[in-house]
Parts: structure tokens; sequence; C-alpha cells
């Protein structure tokens, strides 16, 4: 396994700043829950109302707003198909 040369790193750090730019525009909750999911990774919605301390109505609206603007990606988690997993998609 090669460490990535300089043009991958650039592409990774221009995707990452599109994905943010793109983040700039939404509420602040929706800015929040993508710090909290930079940080901690994966996580359910139920982790996120628990890791921001906001109500899980204003989760789920800042979730679906950060997917809309293609920020946060989910799928079904395996171990609970009636969670769902949220993570950032330009990490």
């Amino acid at each position: 396994m090669s460490a990535p040369d300089a043009t991958q790193v650039e592409v990774a750090e221009e995707t990452e700043q599109a994905g943010w730019d793109a983040v700039s525009d939404l509420p602040p909750s929706a800015k929040l829950v993508a710090k909290v999911l930079e940080y901690n990774g994966t996580l359910t919605q139920s982790q996120v109302a628990e890791e921001t301390m906001l109500p899980p109505r204003t989760v789920r609206y800042a979730l679906n707003r950060l997917e809309d603007a293609g920020v946060v990606h989910s799928r079904f988690s395996f171990s609970d198909a009636r969670k769902r997993i949220y993570t950032l998609a330009f990490e």
C-alpha cells in the first residue's frame, strides 16, 4: 500500500472544501450535525440527537437537509434494519 500522491491529496481537499461550502448555506442545526458526524464518523439519528442535544425532530430535519445537499450519506443498519446510519459524504 503506497502513500497517496500530491494529486490525490489535492482532489480530496477540494472535495472536502466543496462539501463544507454546501453546508455553509444550511441552518445552524445542520452545521452542528455535520460537525458531529465529522468528529464521530458514523452515527444513527438517535446518537446524533444525543451528541448534539438537539430534539429528534430538529436532527431529522437537519439530516434531511444535509442529504438533499449531498453532504451526508445514509444506509440501513445491519444490526437493526429499522435504523439508518449517517456519515459525511466527503470524508
